[in-house]
């Protein structure tokens, strides 16, 4: 299986994501755990302050956005999506897609989306994303946008007033993630009545401290 397909090790952490079901306690976030390389404290710090704002939203989108002007990386702090297509291992693509209805609460039945994007900022790559979502959970215009735009997930579904849980944060790509990845986090999107909504493997790329 290509590596461009999925992020390596997706399997094992979607099975050991396991977020708990409607009505229980929310997952806390895990601590978060440095690569075997320190980066210079300029960049220390740098990814230190990314970390806080990703920390104070709900959407990744927005905080990249955020981001994005803070540091000035474009003119125009829009973050856009661009789905990746790419053939997987027909096992290991059962495999996550069993693990992903567990952790959103589906059953077999049940439609399950899946996206694969490339979030960038004037044409500056700040993320590679890897989304299951319950399809049924959107609205009919919200499933058209995902279709038919470059909207990130996290812009479109806003209406639903989903809360961002983070599930695990590592710095650096951890095996999760591409080489060149600063941290990579695991997080469960979940709506006001307590439903998942989605869950993503988020690999943040070294642009977001100028590398």
């Amino acid at each position: 299986m290509s590596r461009a397909a999925l992020p390596a090790g997706a399997f094992a952490m979607l099975a050991l994501a396991t977020p708990p079901l409607v009505g229980c306690a929310p997952v806390p976030p895990a601590p978060a755990r440095s690569s075997s390389r320190s980066p210079a404290p300029e960049a220390d710090a740098a990814l230190a302050e990314f970390e806080v704002v990703l920390a104070a939203n709900p959407s990744a989108t927005a905080a990249l956005e955020q981001w994005c002007a803070r540091r000035g990386i474009a003119p125009e702090a829009e973050v856009r999506a661009t789905m990746i297509t790419a053939g997987a291992d027909r096992d290991e693509a059962a495999a996550l897609a069993s693990a992903a209805r567990l952790a959103l609460g589906l059953g077999a039945d049940e439609p399950l989306g899946f996206r694969h994007v490339r979030l960038d900022c004037g044409g500056v790559v700040l993320s590679e994303a890897y989304n299951w979502y319950a399809p049924a959970r959107l609205t009919p215009d919200m499933t058209r946008a995902l279709a038919t735009s470059r909207i990130p997930f996290g812009k479109v579904a806003a209406p639903l007033r989903y809360r961002r849980e983070l599930i695990e944060s590592r710095r650096g790509s951890a095996g999760e993630c591409p080489p060149g990845v600063i941290l990579s986090h695991r997080a469960l999107l979940r709506l006001p009545d307590g439903h998942p909504l989605s869950l993503l493997v988020e690999c943040y790329t070294g642009a977001n401290l100028g590398g």
